[in-house]
């Protein structure tokens, strides 16, 4: 069993923002597969899926970016899972806008949800899928550029880049990340 967990934030106020971006990609993995978000569990909506010989939940906690570990520690301790079965998806400004990159570990980067989850989880060892908003122009504050909203002009970019993350989620679930970061990695853009 796998843990998806995708960060952002709940509320319409920051529907569509660049820090959301991970609510999209479960949205369309779940959709793909079939699943839908019918439950409620550790703060936490929740969609119960298959995908390949894998049983996954995907998981959009309830509370703010900052507090997402609150969510995640519990799931993990509920289920008996370890750090191997978590997959995180998140924003990711160091990446170019619309690029999708998989790695296991590593700093947060000052990401407050990856820091809330590190805290929570005990380690920063678990699979990240990283979907790339790019650095705000001067003189747009970090904090107002992510919870800023994708340029409508953008929606095909955008809607080709969260199929590609939740194909990366899904890969990663099915084949580990390690072998999932050939096939996701390898690719500069979308197919």
């Amino acid at each position: 069993m796998k843990l998806v967990v995708a960060l952002g934030n709940p509320g319409d106020a920051y529907a569509r923002t660049r820090h959301n971006v991970g609510w999209l990609v479960a949205d369309h993995l779940a959709h793909h597969l079939g699943a839908r978000f019918t439950s409620e569990k550790f703060g936490a909506e929740l969609a119960e899926a298959r995908t390949g010989d894998e049983r996954i939940w995907i998981m959009k906690p309830q509370m703010f970016m900052n507090h997402s570990g609150e969510a995640v520690g519990p799931a993990l301790k509920f289920w008996k899972l370890e750090l191997d079965d978590l997959v995180v998806v998140h924003d990711d400004m160091e990446l170019e806008p619309y690029r999708v990159q998989l790695k296991v570990g590593g700093g947060h980067g000052g990401h407050n949800g990856l820091k809330s989850l590190n805290a929570h989880v005990g380690s920063p060892g678990y699979a990240r899928v990283r979907v790339g908003v790019g650095r705000p122009p001067a003189p747009v504050d970090s904090a107002d550029y992510v919870l800023g909203r994708f340029p409508r002009a953008d929606d095909a970019a955008l809607e080709a880049c969260v199929a590609w993350a939740a194909e990366a989620t899904r890969l990663s679930c099915e084949l580990g990340a390690l072998k999932a970061m050939n096939q996701v990695n390898r690719r500069r853009e979308p197919a």
